[in-house]
């Protein structure tokens, strides 16, 4: 019988330590560690056992380098986040809130996947849950097997078994495996649990989905180890109050981390929404001051956004900055611009902003637009709808170049734009005859305002 050793872990951020601590070093936070007790089993008795090969190293020019095979999940926008397809032999952990649609995006992508057998492990739902699920996504797949289990050695055996093409486990937080003397969903279980998956993804070229849960500050559950562990990470985001997913690339080591995937939650389950800006771009009947509309890139994708700025008088001494959807301290960033170069005085005003369709930007090409809006709302003035804004703001009021303006132009006419405001800068090389809306360039902040009259 292994000796029992006893190890404290933190519950926010996976930090080890041989004794109990009150703060946190890693992370900072206050009675967060919580003691475990691990016993390391036989590793013969295990779910699966890593045979010991003896590596040599390998020069890099003989290293063949081929292109890796991709599995076509029948759903646009989780390829193009996934970079073109699952990757045979890849991990990859899906986290989100709960209810906001994880389990239902897998499942209906396993229903999808017809010619491909599929273990869709579940620890926290039953088989008639499941069915149900199943039932109202109206989808049907003789080849997507159910398994209700949380024991990794009988999950191993059932694979074995079953021989599936693609494993989905929902959720890594449910298993627990022998090996670890210590509750499901503790710390050391994920890691282990974890670290048994990577290794029969690795060994057997079978892609493994894993269902992940978030903290309280929406981070994901479990040590931070976890995610260094898998090959890829997705945040599945959304509001309660909005029936739109987005599906975030976190982490990719065989695509991109800047792309995205948009989807509408329906009664039958999830819709792709392969043109964005008809959730980002709100329809008005009359004509509101305090309204832009920004071209923006996120990944390889052009979309066009709604941004919303409202500038009032303070009530109190001190004037409130709020946004919704975008960096408070860039806003407060571009308040002092405004200030200082224009001459608009809004030191003594409360500004509140918000990107229209409840998604978080961080593309500074919006800049322009969010400048336009809180002119508009502070001079009360309308700016037209058939007019759409692409430029970063500099310190010194410049209108800085952004990238990929052709793509944001040719987006926006194909939306049905008629002007788009963009930094001079960024017309250089550009053959304004390639297009047939009207092309307004500017140099500084200075010369924005009588534009949008």
């Amino acid at each position: 019988m292994a000796k029992p050793k006893t190890v404290y872990y933190c519950s926010n951020c996976g930090n080890q330590s041989s004794k109990w601590l009150g703060k946190c070093p890693a992370c900072g936070e206050w009675n967060t560690f919580v003691e475990e007790v691990i016993v390391k089993a036989d590793k013969r008795k295990s779910g699966i056992a890593a045979k010991k090969t003896l590596s040599k190293p390998t020069p890099v020019h003989k290293i063949v380098t081929d292109e890796e095979i991709r599995i076509d999940t029948r759903n646009g926008e989780l390829n193009r986040v996934l970079g073109g397809g699952l990757v045979t032999g890849s991990v990859v952990l899906v986290g989100g809130e709960p209810g906001i649609g994880k389990s239902t995006l897998l499942l209906q992508v396993s229903m999808n996947l017809k010619g491909l057998r599929t273990l869709y492990i579940s620890g926290e739902e039953s088989y008639r849950q499941i069915k149900m699920r199943a039932d109202r996504l109206k989808l049907e797949n003789p080849e997507v097997y159910i398994l209700n289990e949380t024991f990794t050695g009988n999950i191993f055996a059932q694979i074995e078994a079953v021989e599936p093409n693609l494993i989905i486990i929902d959720s890594i937080q449910t298993l627990y495996t022998e090996n670890i003397d210590s509750s499901p969903g503790s710390i050391s279980q994920i890691r282990e649990t974890a670290g048994e998956l990577q290794r029969y993804a690795k060994t057997s070229n079978i892609p493994v989905i894993l269902i992940g849960h978030i903290t309280k500050e929406g981070n994901l559950a479990g040590p931070k180890v976890l995610e260094h562990m898998v090959d890829t990470v997705l945040q599945f985001e959304g509001d309660r109050h909005y029936g739109f997913r987005i599906l975030r690339s976190v982490k990719n080591r065989f695509g991109s981390t800047s792309e995205l995937g948009i989807f509408e939650m329906q009664s039958g389950g999830l819709r792709e929404v392969s043109n964005p800006s008809e959730i980002l771009l709100s329809q008005r009947d009359e004509e509101a001051s305090g309204v832009a509309i920004a071209a923006m890139v996120e990944g390889q994708r052009p979309m066009l956004i709604e941004t919303q700025a409202l500038v009032g008088t303070a009530a109190f001494g001190t004037p409130q900055r709020s946004a919704t959807g975008y960096d408070t301290r860039r806003l407060n960033m571009l308040l002092a611009v405004l200030e200082k170069r224009s001459g608009f005085k809004l030191s003594s005003k409360d500004v509140f902003m918000n990107i229209a369709g409840g998604i978080r930007v961080d593309d500074p090409a919006i800049d322009l637009a969010l400048v336009a809006a809180i002119i508009s709302s502070a001079e009360d003035i309308y700016i037209s709808s058939n007019i759409c804004f692409a430029g970063e703001v500099g310190l010194s009021g410049e209108i800085r170049a952004v990238s990929r303006i052709e793509s944001r132009i040719s987006e926006a006419e194909k939306l049905g734009f008629e002007k788009i405001i963009l930094s001079k800068y960024s017309i250089k090389g550009i053959d304004k005859r390639n297009f047939k809306i009207d092309i307004i360039p500017v140099s500084k902040i200075a010369d924005l305002p009588e534009l949008l009259v």
